[in-house]
């Protein structure tokens, strides 16, 4: 590893190059910073103790608290620490994560979530995290973390008072160096040298404390990978499922603004054509032209309502999952039986989600599975709505081959749903997928 690979003082301290390097700075400088980060945290940190310090005083004085005061002080120094103790953790645990990169290039990441519920919102969220209650267990470490520091600085001293003792030192006033007194420069030259083979020691055990309070503090103001990973997918997923909603709800604006204005125009332009079919005479130049135009938007008009019912059907925006079933099941040239059991209204981006597997699984088994019969069932339990499609065909339907079932499957796993197919050669086939019905 090169000195420019190094990414942590503790991966530095390895290199021979180390002391040559910016990193022992690194850790002189995060060390000495530790004690003032502990003396801001002590007096919030000895605030929310201060029940358990009364006891401690009554335990030692002549006069013993009684139980009804322990439980009391002890009850009082709970709920001191719940309301007040990440009130003071938050700003401490910010610090200290941008003090981090004086011995670790990399940035440490805030364990929270973003919220952008108001200020009541924020507080809520951050009383919740587990990251929170860390950070509280972090403010008692930086309080505590004063007194490795204070000796390493002591020892710094010393080794410092060591190499400028030949600077220091006055016939008329000796020094007293560690296990002996000097008066004169040449005797303080065997300290100096001293204090200079001490130095790179002391810098090494500077670093090694600094690394082993940048560790920690990692771990408790940072969180796990695993959790921070977890909460991007939780983002993600919830992206993902507003994504969808926001595409229903496209949808159906596109399906409206199809059926209340494109089509109507459609049909007021088949009315004036076949007024006008009328009034022409028969064999007359314009007839033709005028029948012709005629039968071309009553074609237009039904690939138009084709269409708009691939778009989102109506019969679901009105009447919902059932009466939508029977429409399809009504349309499909295989004979459909339906059993629909949903006693209220799924959300909107599921309801339409469960129509578009049973729409698609009706499709592959009238166009391709030769089945002579077909079952649609959809129903509700526990908040999660299964639609089933189950077919007499020749099965071997494989999802992999086309992309209808592929995006219908990516879209239930948008919505937390899932999609079973099973179809042994010789059927039956089957396609099941379910919803969970709850807002998030």
């Amino acid at each position: 590893m090169s000195v420019r690979s190094a990414r942590t003082i503790w991966e530095s301290v390895g290199l021979r190059q180390f002391l040559i390097t910016t990193w022992p700075w690194r850790g002189l400088s995060y060390v000495l910073t530790t004690p003032v980060v502990s003396l801001l945290a002590a007096g919030p940190v000895a605030a929310l103790g201060l029940p358990w310090s009364y006891l401690v005083f009554r335990f030692i004085s002549p006069d013993p608290a009684t139980l009804g005061e322990v439980v009391l002080a002890t009850l009082a120094g709970l709920l001191l620490i719940v309301l007040a103790g990440p009130l003071v953790a938050l700003p401490v645990a910010q610090v200290e994560r941008l003090r981090l990169r004086l011995v670790r290039l990399d940035p440490a990441p805030s364990p929270h979530s973003s919220s952008k519920d108001g200020w009541l919102g924020w507080l809520r969220r951050r009383y919740t995290e587990a990251a929170t209650w860390r950070e509280l267990a972090y403010l008692v470490v930086v309080t505590l973390a004063v007194a490795p520091s204070a000796m390493l600085l002591l020892i710094l001293s010393m080794v410092v008072a060591l190499i400028t003792s030949p600077l220091l030192v006055t016939p008329n006033a000796p020094l007293a160096l560690g296990f002996g007194r000097a008066s004169t420069v040449p005797e303080t030259l065997p300290y100096a040298l001293a204090g200079l083979v001490l130095l790179p020691v002391t810098l090494y055990l500077f670093a090694g404390l600094a690394s082993l309070h940048a560790t920690i503090a990692r771990a408790l103001l940072s969180g796990a990978a695993d959790e921070r990973l977890r909460s991007e997918l939780v983002e993600v997923s919830q992206s993902r499922e507003r994504l969808v909603t926001a595409f229903e709800a496209e949808r159906r604006r596109i399906e409206r603004d199809l059926h209340d204005g494109a089509q109507q125009r459609v049909v007021s332009l088949i009315l004036q054509l076949g007024l006008a079919k009328l009034e022409i005479p028969p064999g007359s130049p314009g007839a033709e032209p005028v029948a012709n135009a005629h039968d071309q938007a009553k074609q237009l008009l039904t690939e138009l309502r084709e269409f708009i019912h691939g778009i989102h059907p109506q019969a679901l925006s009105d009447l919902g999952l059932p009466a939508a079933l029977q429409e399809l099941a009504d349309r499909s040239t295989t004979p459909v039986t339906v059993d629909c059991a949903v006693p209220k209204r799924p959300p909107g981006a599921v309801e339409g989600a469960g129509y578009f597997v049973v729409a698609e699984a009706l499709s592959n088994a009238s166009k391709h599975s030769g089945a002579t019969e077909i079952q649609v069932a959809a129903h509700v339990h526990r908040d999660v709505l299964t639609v089933e499609v189950t077919d007499n065909g020749r099965g071997g339907a494989d999802a992999g081959r086309g992309t209808g079932l592929t995006g219908l499957a990516d879209r239930a796993a948008a919505l937390g749903g899932t999609l079973f197919l099973s179809s042994p050669i010789g059927g039956p086939t089957t396609v099941r997928a379910e919803f969970p019905c709850n807002t998030r």
